[in-house]
């Protein structure tokens, strides 16, 4: 698998809203920064998952504009949009950023050790 595939599935994980599905693709010490926060270790960032995965209901999530800034036999990183819709609380709403994903090569397989996701620019 490369870093590109690798990030195709963390995609399509995402929109599973299943965090089985996610989980294989994380490094056990995975940083995750949403707006809300920022989460260190497997653990944390599992739970912010599952909290936004009760919150949205139905979720739809597709990440565009990906440019790879660095990639190497271990290590890859890229910026990226991200774009989701869902219902909260009976509403259809929707949002987006930009945002920065570090991939590493561990034991053979590519995952996310860092993610970084904020607003789209002002």
């Amino acid at each position: 698998m490369t870093p590109q595939e690798a990030l195709q599935k963390y995609e399509l994980a995402i929109a599973s809203q299943s965090w089985a599905s996610i989980e294989p693709l994380m490094h056990q010490d995975v940083c995750v920064t949403f707006s809300d926060g920022t989460y260190k270790g497997l653990q944390e960032v599992k739970s912010a998952f599952e909290r936004n995965f009760a919150l949205i209901i139905d979720e739809e999530y597709k990440i565009s504009n990906v440019h790879w800034a660095y990639i190497s036999n271990t290590e890859a990183v890229c910026l990226l949009n991200f774009n989701w819709k869902g219902i909260i609380d009976g509403e259809l709403c929707s949002g987006g950023g930009r945002g920065t994903s570090v991939l590493i090569k561990n034991n053979g397989k590519w995952q996310i050790i860092t993610e970084h996701l904020g607003p789209n620019e002002s």
